[in-house]
């Protein structure tokens, strides 16, 4: 019986390697935590506009972002440079993010129509920038290492540094920049845009600089398009049929969908219904990037004991669960109260149990995105990372953009008022925002879950996939190598 070679790619990578890798999506983290967090109340309660007109922009500028995403991951794959694919991207779009980023909080005095047309046209070339950094930059998991658990353990880094520079500047906003006057304060966004700009321009940077021994290398080059740009379109739309890629993005639809909606409605939720201060809100950042680091522990061992897809249902139905129950007990009245209002440690407790498992559910999610490629290669002949993570990102823009707008339909049939202090809006209107925000979160779950179930790529699929793929490559077809 023959042996079975070892398949290349599937090397263990050096710890620091993993580190300086991760450390590039400190910007997108800036960017999802400001746009998730901050953006809808500060166009809402500092500028003045009505929150389901806010809601409304917001989604149109992901929507309509999100449609250059797909051509950029296919310029990415298709840039063939001394240094690569990769490295010219990751060198040359994050000085004007960080301009780009500074004008988004900076808009000028007028009409509703003006400060939207300007939060529209920012909101899109900021993200559009962020994509130019973050498709090579993630496009390089499955260039690094073709092994199924090693991807996992690079995602976590990519998570544990994306949550971490957006929960250090949130940390940072609520504890320096708001703490004298709240969310409502501008002088406190200036301060936050500008080291957010510095943030995400500087993580780019260095970790691409840091990679760059390593990856500074012609790729080989992507196979020639006889029939020019309609081809190329051609080419893409067979790439993103792939049914384990369709399969994925449609599960991922629903979670991104409620990832949307929490994220907006982040602030509101702290301040009007948990009655937190500065200082708490600044422990629940702090809770956040625990709940980070639970994910991190535990996201390899399990996705090694059930498979990423198992892995993956179990993890998103622990968050469902717990994030249900916390805003049902709300409404029911059933969390205890102290000092008035409900309890800092029994919400705390249930936001790390339902944000660790979402969290995990994520980067099982990306993980599973990288052996979609060499499902790919095997069907078309083309590898095609960078197409495959932005059309990932493509869907996560739409989804992340229609649960900002749903959250600003539920703060305005909720009747949420505009200039609102925390304490005293009425406990009906802020029921009826628990009870809504808890039912969306569980009819959206559960059908993305169930969606989730029919992700074809096991461990035993994706491996039998490299090997034959390296036969291939090396000529021998009939698999001679490989173990019958």
């Amino acid at each position: 019986m023959a042996t079975a070679q070892p398949v290349p790619g599937q090397e263990k990578l050096p710890v620091s390697l993993k580190v300086v890798h991760g450390f590039g999506s400190i910007a997108y983290g800036v960017k999802e935590n400001g746009f998730a967090t901050f953006l809808l109340i500060f166009y809402n309660q500092v500028m003045g506009i009505d929150a389901a007109l806010v809601g409304a922009a917001i989604m149109f500028a992901l929507i309509a972002d999100a449609f250059v995403d797909p051509f950029i991951g296919e310029l990415t794959d298709r840039t063939n440079t001394r240094w690569g694919r990769r490295l010219p991207w990751l060198y040359g779009a994050p000085i004007p993010l960080a301009f780009a980023w500074l004008a988004l909080w900076h808009p000028p005095q007028g009409s509703d129509a003006l400060m939207l047309g300007w939060l529209v046209g920012w909101a899109i070339v900021v993200r559009s920038l962020v994509s130019m950094c973050e498709v090579p930059s993630v496009a390089l998991v499955p260039e690094l290492t073709a092994d199924y658990d090693e991807r996992t353990v690079l995602m976590r880094y990519r998570f544990l540094f994306g949550w971490a520079g957006g929960l250090v500047l949130l940390i940072v906003a609520y504890a320096v920049f708001f703490r004298e006057a709240g969310e409502t304060d501008p002088a406190g966004y200036y301060a936050y845009a500008l080291a957010g700009a510095i943030a995400m321009a500087g993580a780019v940077l260095l970790s691409a600089a840091g990679q760059h021994k390593r990856i500074a290398k012609p790729s080989p080059p992507m196979p020639e398009s006889a029939g020019g740009f309609g081809q190329v379109l051609r080419d893409m739309r067979q790439t993103l049929s792939n049914r384990a890629f369709l399969w994925l993005v449609f599960a991922a639809l629903f979670g991104f969908v409620n990832q949307g909606i929490a994220f907006a409605l982040t602030n509101y939720m702290l301040g009007f219904v948990w009655l937190f201060g500065q200082g708490e809100k600044t422990a629940y950042a702090l809770l956040l990037f625990l709940t980070m680091i639970a994910a991190f522990v535990i996201v390899a061992p399990l996705a090694r004991k059930l498979g990423k897809r198992r892995a993956a249902i179990v993890s998103g139905a622990a968050a469902l669960a717990f994030n249900t129950i916390l805003f049902l007990a709300y409404y029911f009245s059933l969390i205890p109260l102290a000092d008035g209002k409900p309890s800092v440690p029994v919400i705390f407790a249930l936001i790390f149990l339902g944000n660790s498992g979402a969290i995990t559910l994520s980067i099982l999610s990306s993980s599973m995105m990288a052996d979609v490629v060499e499902a790919s290669q095997a069907e078309t002949g083309r590898r095609s990372e960078g197409l495959f993570f932005a059309g990932y990102f493509f869907m996560q823009k739409c989804a992340t953009g229609i649960g900002i707008f749903i959250a600003g339909q539920v703060l305005s049939f909720a009747l949420f008022p505009q200039d609102a202090k925390p304490g005293e809006v009425g406990s009906a209107i802020l029921g009826n925002l628990a009870l809504g925000y808890a039912l969306t979160l569980l009819v959206v779950g559960l059908a993305g879950l169930l969606v989730m179930r029919r992700f074809p790529i096991e461990r035993a699929d994706h491996e039998a996939r490299l090997a034959k793929l390296d036969a291939e490559a090396k000529g021998d077809l009939d698999g001679t190598h490989i173990l019958p």
